[in-house]
């Protein structure tokens, strides 16, 4: 794990707890009163309004929305920063109140907080600084959460962790390498990223530099080079998605096209959504759905971060391209259609491996962890076609195979690229739950 430059509670972060736990009133400071895992880890329970992980969840549609007031939801990458920033500050808070899991920041445990109003707080504190244009939409989601609350000693604790925590985090993660800028150009050879139809640049190259979340580093594990261009199996993942993945392709089932629509929304959307499922059906409790949520949102921001690693690192050209430039490829097995579309826009970001795959299989993974696969559920999406707006799944896993199988269909990835990304989100997925936010012994 990053080594972080700021401990939340330092001397004058303690005196600023003791300050506003013992001096007065709490002002507006309201909130859900200590649940009874904060009374077995020492603190008073008391009868009250007990958010559970709806809490968690609800903070999670705010982001959602901050996120899409603010820029439209045009970077999905910059948005998964956001969201692990946000539920680990959530997780980390509630366990400084009252601990029951390792913590993402180095924290010392604060006796007498409220682990609600830390939560609440933590989260309030990072999408502030990060959506600064969405503050009164937040200060009012803030107010939701301290409505049922009265005013009280745990409750000024718990005001002041959060904040301090969320503080922490935004320190924390100052100069990870989001914001540095990198030029790319692309290269002439055969199988090499040509700009996609519509756009003339790649889409935020230096994506692959900025620090994990849960990794130790971004080539961790880096996946292993795509199929050679003159090679039998590259031929047939070149004629598989040529075939099913053409805008005009009659070989694609209606299934195959519900699929490839489903999917396309952001995986970050997506897989959020799958997670607020989830931790609804299972009745999670605070502790749990903010751990759910922090190792979820960790492994799909550090999907992107080593899925651009490798992306980039093999440069590999997009379908749309391959299939259009054929004739230059050195295989006799392949055939150049100079016209032909995919069904779905193709992102300004090489092919190898998907991405798309990778968060999915990342996400997958880290559920199926902590909640076993078996898990049945129904989901919708944004990009649904209306003809089939919920699809149904009997676990996680199956979920991550439809999503990288749709790239397929969508004429967006060769079938290799899917099944690197594939293993790539297992693997990150499995690392972070086995590496991060551990019980506490």
């Amino acid at each position: 794990m990053p080594e972080h430059p700021t401990h939340a509670f330092g001397r004058r972060g303690l005196a600023l707890l003791a300050a506003a736990a013992f001096g007065g009133g709490a002002g507006m400071a309201g909130a859900y009163l200590a649940t009874g895992q904060a009374a077995a880890a020492g603190q008073a329970a008391e009868p009250g309004f007990d958010p559970g992980g709806d809490l968690v969840a609800r903070w999670s549609l705010a982001a959602y929305q901050a996120i899409k007031a603010k820029d439209g939801y045009r970077d999905p990458l910059a948005a998964s920063r956001i969201l692990a920033m946000m539920h680990l500050a959530m997780h980390d808070a509630v366990n400084a109140a009252a601990p029951r899991f390792a913590t993402h920041l180095p924290l010392s445990a604060v006796q007498g907080a409220d682990p609600a109003v830390a939560a609440s707080a933590a989260a309030h504190g990072v999408l502030r600084a990060l959506c600064p244009g969405q503050r009164e939409a937040l200060a009012f989601e803030a107010e939701k959460t301290m409505l049922e609350a009265g005013r009280g000693e745990a409750v000024a604790r718990g005001r002041l962790l959060g904040e301090t925590v969320a503080a922490t985090m935004l320190v924390s993660r100052a100069g990870d390498g989001a914001d540095r800028v990198e030029r790319y150009g692309p290269m002439n050879h055969v199988g090499a990223y040509r700009y996609t139809p519509g756009y003339d640049f790649l889409f935020a190259p230096q994506w692959r530099s900025v620090r994990p979340f849960a990794l130790l580093r971004p080539a961790q594990f880096r996946t292993a080079p795509p199929t050679s261009v003159e090679s039998a199996a590259y031929a047939r993942a070149f004629a598989e998605v040529k075939r099913i993945g053409g805008k005009d392709s009659a070989d694609r089932t209606e299934d195959q096209t519900h699929a490839a629509h489903f999917w396309y929304e952001f995986s970050d959307i997506g897989w959020n959504r799958v997670a607020r499922v989830a931790a609804r059906e299972h009745a999670l409790d605070l502790w749990d759905a903010a751990r759910l949520f922090a190792l979820v949102n960790m492994a799909l921001a550090d999907g992107y971060i080593a899925g651009w690693d490798s992306k980039i690192h093999h440069d590999f050209w997009r379908p749309v391209t391959a299939i259009r430039m054929a004739a230059q490829d050195f295989n006799p097995e392949t055939s150049p259609d100079p016209a032909w579309e995919p069904l779905l826009p193709t992102p300004p970001v090489q092919d190898h491996p998907s991405t798309h795959a990778t968060l999915g299989a990342a996400a997958a993974a880290v559920m199926a962890e902590l909640l076993g696969d078996a898990t049945p559920f129904a989901l919708a999406s944004t990009t649904a076609l209306p003809e089939n707006p919920v699809r149904r799944f009997q676990g996680f896993a199956a979920a991550a195979r439809e999503n990288a199988e749709s790239r397929i269909a969508a004429g967006l990835h060769f079938r290799f690229a899917c099944d690197a990304g594939l293993e790539l989100g297992r693997r990150i997925g499995r690392y972070a739950v086995a590496n991060h936010l551990r019980p506490v012994e």
